[in-house]
């Protein structure tokens, strides 16, 4: 089975060669990282989390080209898994869809010998592809991997809706004893503030991000949690953060942060976007 895109044609173009153009202008474009992902993939392998945005890629492409450029220049990992918030509200709690992945570059491959692990290890995982059926938090992260790794790219999608910590440290810790014996990557899919000013939406997320940058995974899910802060992924970056401190994480990168304003030009009612490394 293959899961179809659901949101090609609206939040990134739906034709292959169109959103070839799209992708490489995020590269290139004002907010981007100014460069292409070209030549020989790196071969250091030192970024054990990612943070990218998940908005249409008018908005976020740009910023989420930071993350890909540096995961590209790393090297690509032997096994991906990317954790995505539910927002639709479908499908099971910590929800691994087993199936290929179609985009307008191509099919990306379900990477089904970690996948079955991973729910086999974890406790709240278990198969489910409902409720990646409508979801887009996962899929705008696909062409990216695609773009920089090949149209066939493998990965583990894994949708979050059950944000509490203890369900997000679990499969941290579940994926990074898989880690002992495989190469993995995990990347976080989130936006950051929604819906304020980009002034109040700085304030926000820069307090947020104070515990990423000590590497505190409940601290931010906490203080995310207690004062309300509408970060969509913020237990998806969580989870990613418990498996990098597992993994012996020193430092979290801030690579980019832009807002939809940055856009638009509209300042009072803005999405703010994070790219970032833990290494």
């Amino acid at each position: 089975m293959t899961r179809m895109p659901v949101v090609a044609g609206r939040f990134y173009e739906g034709k292959e060669d169109l959103l070839i153009k799209r992708i490489e202008n995020c590269f290139l474009g004002k907010y981007g990282p100014g460069r292409l992902p070209e030549g020989v993939a790196g071969k250091t392998r030192g970024i054990k989390a990612a943070i990218a945005p998940h908005a249409g890629y008018m908005y976020s492409g740009m910023p989420a080209a930071h993350t890909y450029l540096n995961i590209y220049e790393d090297g690509k990992p032997d096994h991906i898994v990317i954790l995505g918030p539910n927002h639709t509200g479908m499908g099971a709690r910590l929800a691994v869809c087993n199936e290929d992945w179609g985009t307008p570059l191509g099919k990306a491959k379900y990477d089904s010998g970690l996948g079955s692990a991973i729910v086999e290890q974890n406790e709240h995982a278990t198969y489910d592809c409902i409720a990646h059926s409508s979801e887009h938090s996962i899929e705008v992260q696909v062409p990216f991997l695609q773009y920089i790794f090949g149209p066939e790219v493998s990965f583990i999608p894994i949708c979050v809706s059950d944000q509490s910590y203890s369900v997000c440290e679990s499969v941290g810790k579940t994926i990074a004893r898989l880690a002992e014996q495989d190469d993995i990557l995990v990347i976080a899919s989130s936006d950051f503030t929604h819906f304020e000013t980009a002034e109040s939406a700085k304030k926000k997320d820069n307090q947020a991000m104070e515990y990423l940058e000590y590497l505190d995974p409940k601290g931010f899910l906490d203080f995310v949690q207690s004062h309300r802060i509408s970060i969509c992924g913020a237990g998806p970056i969580a989870a990613a953060m418990v498996y990098a401190n597992e993994r012996g994480a020193t430092r979290f990168n801030l690579l980019k942060y832009t807002s939809s304003g940055d856009i638009t030009g509209d300042n009072k009612s803005v999405v703010a976007y994070v790219a970032a490394t833990v290494v």
